[in-house]
């Protein structure tokens, strides 16, 4: 019964304008790009006309996305469908393979629509897989533009950090789809095109983008080994911390780490393990930089001394968050072998 649907039963042209006027003050309005209203709602109103559900009775969840898929004793659930409606059967598998945060490949997404096509077909009679492609590319830009709406009301207006983070990823999801050519809406995609030129995409993508890396920091006493490769990759970097004056030959500092002021300040009054420290980061970042582009998973950077208490835990940790704060895209785990602390920063 799709009157049980809140807010509105079907996917009509008014719900589909909603979301396009949606992107339009929540997003295209904060760009500064100009453009000519009549002749935007003109093609908005064209694109409402185009893809309004006119098809079976099917009902389309909306939000159907990675995240909205949870597993439970080996079973998929479904969560969110609070938006949900009569719709077309187009558009949730849209919302599945454009989602900016998947980055599905093309051969991946092509999977994905063939398998959705027979499984719809086992439900839905007479689906025509080719006009079904045709549409497919209409709805995914109608998408593209409702996710840029929510993504812009969030980030922009409510400054949620998720939201704000996800917008060069949905940029780059648009400019992908555009490159592939749309000649129903030439005005609208004149007006997408200035707007992501004006947002400089490419360079706040590279800031954001997830990572594959994970940096694993370590910290441990040269008279219990050196930290295991559990990677299975091997490498990475060892640092020896005994070159420097030890606190633990201090009674003061018996029983204190690394991690607390009087050693810290003990160590850089001292003056050396400052320098230390920067001949350190400068062998160190090449490489986290040099893995995070070519797509590597796994690189490890441990500090030894004697006890793995004071020294070689000041490096660790400082280390960690270096790398932190000069590639925060990048994971970072952080571990003081000997004092029994594992972290994620």
């Amino acid at each position: 019964d799709f009157n049980n649907c809140y807010p509105v039963a079907a996917f009509d042209s008014q719900a589909i304008l909603w979301d396009l006027n949606y992107f339009k003050y929540c997003f295209l309005n904060t760009t500064g790009v100009p453009y000519d209203e009549r002749r935007l709602e003109s093609e908005f109103r064209l694109m409402a006309t185009r893809l309004a559900h006119s098809g079976k009775p099917t009902f389309m969840y909306r939000d159907f996305q990675s995240r909205n898929v949870m597993i439970k004793d080996g079973a998929p659930y479904f969560i969110d469908f609070q938006g949900g409606r009569k719709g077309p059967v187009e558009y949730d598998l849209v919302s599945f393979i454009s989602q900016a945060r998947a980055a599905f490949t093309p051969e991946v997404k092509e999977e994905l629509i063939e398998t959705y096509l027979q499984s719809a077909s086992r439900y839905v009679s007479g689906i025509d897989s080719g006009l079904f492609r045709e549409r497919l590319h209409e709805y995914e830009l109608l998408r593209n533009l409702q996710v840029l709406g929510a993504y812009g009301f969030r980030g922009k207006f409510e400054r949620k950090p998720h939201f704000l983070k996800s917008i060069p990823l949905a940029l780059a999801n648009l400019q992908n789809l555009l490159a592939t050519g749309n000649d129903s809406y030439p005005y609208l995609t004149e007006i997408l095109a200035a707007m992501l030129e004006q947002e400089s995409i490419d360079s706040i993508t590279e800031e954001v983008r997830p990572s594959l890396l994970t940096v694993h920091v370590s910290s441990f006493s040269y008279k219990k080994g050196i930290p295991k490769d559990y990677s299975g990759n091997g490498g990475g970097f060892v640092f020896d911390c005994r070159g420097m004056e030890n606190p633990g030959r201090y009674e003061e500092y018996k029983s204190r780490t690394g991690l607390e002021k009087p050693v810290i300040d003990f160590l850089e009054s001292k003056g050396e393990i400052q320098t230390f420290m920067e001949n350190c980061y400068g062998l160190v970042d090449p490489s986290v930089e040099c893995y995070d582009r070519r797509g590597f998973t796994s690189l490890a950077v441990n500090f030894g001394c004697t006890g793995g208490q004071h020294r070689s835990v000041y490096g660790a940790q400082h280390m960690a968050e270096h790398i932190k704060t000069k590639f925060p895209h990048v994971n970072v785990r952080l571990t003081h072998r000997e004092q029994n602390i594992d972290c994620t920063l």
